[in-house]
């Protein structure tokens, strides 16, 4: 029997969501709290994940770029099944080394997607993106494994870039409801 969205959101919610005392970035205390690179961290289902969003990878697109932290996991299982190249893309350039903002393969003149674990406000892609941008890359689409639906996807359409997701937030209330 072939797995679904539903399974696959309530094998990510199980993995990943704790319950506990958890204080957030914006300083706020929580009970429950998802914790991403559980999902990331499983082999297995990190793989499952990859092969449910090859699917999504938009036609003409020539290089993955992941993004620091979660992305750069997800990236690489997401390249294995696509066949296509990866560029990991830092924060800020290293200082040493390469001094390079995107590791791996070269971003300039091509269709790049940028690749995410969870899409909260979007922030970070649109850095990331201008980033890219700069080098050359031609960014137009951002892929991620759950989009929190908390304004990202408005915050990366002003930017001229459409958010696609395997999962939504929705996805994983619904799937852990039944």
């Amino acid at each position: 029997m072939p797995v679904t969205n539903s399974d696959l959101a309530r094998r990510i919610h199980a993995v990943s969501h704790l319950t506990g005392q958890f204080t957030l970035r914006s300083g706020r205390t929580a009970t429950e709290y998802f914790d991403k690179y559980r999902f990331e961290g499983d082999p297995a289902l990190l793989d499952e994940i990859a092969q449910r969003m090859a699917p999504l990878v938009p036609s003409g697109t020539e290089v993955l770029a992941g993004l620091e932290m979660g992305g750069i996991p997800v990236v690489t299982a997401l390249g294995r099944h696509t066949g296509l190249p990866c560029a990991f893309v830092r924060k800020q350039a290293k200082p040493y080394g390469t001094c390079r903002l995107a590791e791996g393969t070269e971003v300039a003149g091509r269709r790049v997607l940028v690749v995410e674990d969870v899409v909260t406000s979007g922030g970070q892609i649109v850095l990331s993106t201008a980033d890219l941008r700069v080098l050359g890359a031609v960014v137009s689409e951002a892929l991620c494994v759950i989009d929190r639906e908390q304004g990202g996807a408005d915050a990366l359409a002003a930017e001229g870039i459409s958010l696609l997701s395997l999962l939504t937030a929705e996805d994983l209330r619904t799937a852990t409801a039944r």
